[in-house]
């Protein structure tokens, strides 16, 4: 993996009070504490506006967690692309057939330490139904599942619970559901 905000001191403890502080001045809450796990999925949902983006940056420096997150590739070019990286950011470009499970199992694999952020939505438009890659990836990797939200009704944002995926994935699914269901995004409509 590449460096990202994350490694260099100075600057992830500048960032930690400059999130707190925002934060606090937002009116936000953070929730939880971070994973004691080294290895795991970190689903952010609901995803239903850019606004989560920043919010889930300093909820994550606030937490002291180094993530990664995956964005379409559209973000990573020219002029932001370096900075998207140096903020964690791994290209995923949608227009192209790959195995993004496979690859990400394979990173976790290769990784002592290894957070990814995934949004099971795929997108902040409206979706009727998640994708399950996030799963398959912690399946495979044999890593659990962080579940991450961000709640603008009363803003509060953090980790909730660690899921250790069974394997069936309608049972997990339906757990994983119930933990979101008093959640409400920026949009509440997308969600």
């Amino acid at each position: 993996m590449h460096t990202t905000i994350f490694d260099t001191p100075v600057i992830h403890t500048l960032l930690y009070w400059l999130s707190r502080s925002a934060l606090r001045l937002l009116g936000w809450r953070v929730e939880g504490v971070a994973p004691t796990e080294s290895r795991y999925v970190l689903i952010a949902a609901p995803h239903t506006s850019n606004w989560d983006f920043p919010v889930t940056l300093m909820v994550c420096s606030v937490l002291g967690l180094k993530v990664y997150w995956m964005g379409k590739a559209s973000l990573f070019n020219w002029p932001f692309g370096g900075v998207m990286r140096w903020l964690g950011g791994i290209a995923v470009d949608r227009s192209k057939s790959s195995n993004l499970v496979q690859s990400t199992v394979a990173a976790f694999e290769r990784s002592q330490r290894l957070a990814v952020i995934i949004p099971p939505e795929g997108t902040r438009d409206k979706v009727m139904h998640w994708k399950t890659g996030f799963y398959y990836i912690a399946v495979g990797a044999k890593v659990p599942v962080a579940l991450a939200f961000l709640d603008f009704r009363r803003k509060v944002g953090g980790i909730g619970k660690m899921l250790h995926p069974s394997g069936d994935i309608e049972v997990d699914m339906q757990e994983i559901k119930q933990f979101y269901a008093g959640i409400t995004g920026k949009n509440p409509h997308q969600f």
